[in-house]
């Protein structure tokens, strides 16, 4: 990934309070302070880090990179503010890294297109060594999420981890650990056999998909998917593409020279970064939190363990607070990434900022809201059960006009409260989500190639997403937006490697090529709600799905462009020359490094 700030720390010991400050680019405020102590052996409490507002994250910035350790450790030992900033040769060089995998496999069907059984192998590149969260369980991440959205009766998979010298390598680069990979694995897998069968290659997907009465459902792989609606979200993508009248245009096209095609991708990824039966960061369950304080104004301050990338923490969880308890979302002053003041929390990656966090705010709105009820039945004279709710207002049941505010239950939870409550209106939560998330998303592109220079240029990008209850749906689309932007990226331009005497080729932006506004597509967004059945809100999360499901669709829209040619397979990404060899050579062309041989 390549954020907008570089990562940086300025840490200040200060010798008189014995107090440890630092300042720094993270993800997950709370995890660096726990492993500073460890480190530096001093007490969690003598400790604060601050994550001011960050300019990107995607993944970069949990890991604890050594100028940070750096930074702090010479400002214990010098007693004076140390300050480390990377520039962006740097950031690009050594950030912990995603991809650099390579994966074979094998599909086994019936003639009709029903999947049997899959196999599959991953070579890994993890660099020096791991910078994942939790290398000692996931040493491949969630590779083993591929192929959720079908129902296929076994699986199995094998992989190989190469240490190197390269920067640390396992980050979650805006997926839930390696989780783009799979999926990019599973629909190149599943076009590839659609392609040998001769079967169109929406209806293979459809043949195969999780239907949406099998819900709950085993993966071969073992995890437990809860809700979807699959084909829906095909049928609506494929509807807003206009799949078949394209599909007669590419046959014109090919007539007359051009070369048109059409990609599908499919995906469903677990989100959340929980249980804490099975997820853990240092041993610490992989739970959030929200602390929550009502003033007897009435406004409130939302505290979190979450923090914001720009993903618009603010806003959700100010809109949480009003769903739950009618106070004005611009009532609501929502406070993040500090350790000195925000609840234990284990950060923001992998999607998990609503499924986990949101899930806390919602729930200590509720805790709120119960103590409120019970103040209302004091002012207004009954017992509890005479109470109802309506958003922002508790009132009697036998004579509706009669009612209080929540306004006026946090004035009396200051000055009014009844015999034996203690004062006051505030709460806190830690939501441990029973099972991960698993929203859905189904993307179409179409795209013309140029025979004559190999470059490919992007008619029209559908994506259908299924992330459940959308909070905000502002936000919800900047997200997807963004990410198909990345997933653009992935599939035709960015690229680091290194040449066979071990120098990074990718390591500037003359090399490493970011989209701008001019190549950038245009996106058409679709959506469909099944809420989560376990999450208190039915949100499933939304953050990194494009990303996760975009890029196969990109690169099956070339070879389909491609069909016919004897090429089956390039590399990503797929830059001009790489298409231009595949096509006056017809042969296949690999993204492998160059070796040294002597």
């Amino acid at each position: 990934p390549s954020p907008i700030e570089t990562c940086g720390s300025i840490a200040d010991f200060d010798r008189a309070t014995s107090k440890l400050t630092v300042y720094m680019t993270t993800q997950a405020p709370h995890i660096i302070r726990a492993a500073v102590a460890m480190v530096a052996e001093l007490p969690e409490h003598m400790i604060r880090i601050v994550s001011p507002d960050l300019g990107g994250g995607f993944g970069n910035k949990v890991p604890i990179y050594p100028g940070y350790v750096v930074s702090i450790l010479a400002s214990i030992l010098l007693e004076r503010p140390v300050k480390w900033i990377e520039d962006k040769t740097g950031n690009l060089i050594s950030t912990g890294f995603g991809r650099d995998i390579y994966l074979r496999g094998q599909l086994a069907l019936r003639s009709d297109g029903k999947i049997l059984g899959v196999r599959m192998h991953t070579d890994s590149d993890h660099g020096a060594f791991f910078s994942d969260a939790q290398p000692s369980k996931f040493k491949i991440g969630l590779m083993h999420a591929a192929f959720a959205c079908y129902d296929i009766p076994v699986a199995h998979l094998t992989s190989r981890g190469v240490y190197t010298n390269k920067a640390p390598g396992g980050v979650a680069y805006r997926c839930s650990f390696r989780i783009t990979e799979a999926m990019f694995f599973q629909e190149r897998m599943v076009q590839a056999a659609a392609d040998d069968l001769g079967i169109d290659q929406a209806e293979i997907r459809r043949l195969n998909f999780v239907q949406d009465d099998d819900f709950p459902h085993r993966t071969p792989f073992g995890f437990l998917t809860d809700s979807g609606q699959y084909a829906k979200c095909l049928d609506i993508g494929l509807e807003a593409i206009g799949y078949e009248d394209f599909l007669k245009q590419k046959e014109e096209a090919r007539k007359n020279g051009r070369l048109l095609g059409i990609g599908i991708s499919t995906m469903t990824e677990p989100l959340g970064a929980g249980n804490s039966r099975e997820y853990d960061i240092l041993g610490i369950k992989m739970f959030d939190s929200a602390e929550l304080r009502v003033h007897m104004t009435g406004k409130a301050i939302l505290r979190t363990g979450a923090k914001s990338q720009g993903q618009g923490h603010e806003t959700t969880w100010a809109q949480i607070v009003a769903h739950e308890l009618g106070i004005p979302a611009d009532d609501v002053v929502v406070e993040e990434g500090d350790t000195d003041t925000a609840p234990f929390g284990m950060g923001t990656y992998a999607s998990r900022s609503t499924p986990v966090a949101g899930a806390a705010v919602s729930m200590v709105a509720r805790k709120i809201r119960a103590k409120a009820r019970k103040i209302a039945a004091h002012l207004l004279e009954v017992s509890e059960e005479d109470i109802e709710w309506e958003l922002g207002r508790f009132y009697l049941r036998s004579s509706p006009e009669s009612g209080v505010t929540i306004q006026e239950c946090a004035m009396a939870a200051y000055s009014n409260v009844p015999d034996g409550m203690e004062p006051g209106l505030e709460n806190n939560a830690y939501y441990d989500p029973p099972n991960l998330t698993w929203p859905f998303g189904c993307y179409i592109t179409t795209v013309e190639v140029d025979p004559l220079t190999g470059v490919w240029d992007v008619l029209n990008v559908v994506a259908v997403d299924d992330c459940g209850v959308r909070i905000n749906p502002m936000i919800v689309e900047g997200q997807i937006m963004g990410g198909l932007t990345e997933a653009y990226a992935m599939a035709n331009m960015q690229f680091i490697t290194f040449d066979s005497e071990g120098n990074c080729v990718g390591s500037n932006y003359m090399d490493y090529l970011l989209p701008t506004a001019w190549e950038t597509p245009g996106f058409e967004l679709h959506e469909v709600v099944t809420p989560c059945p376990h999450h208190p809100i039915g949100a499933k999360g939304v953050g990194e799905c494009a990303t996760v499901g975009g890029p196969a669709a990109f690169v099956n829209a070339v070879l389909d462009a491609l069909k016919g040619t004897g090429v089956r397979n390039i590399d990503m990404p797929l830059l001009p020359d790489r298409v231009y060899e595949a096509l006056t050579e017809g042969h296949d062309v690999s993204g492998a490094p160059p070796l040294r041989t002597d």
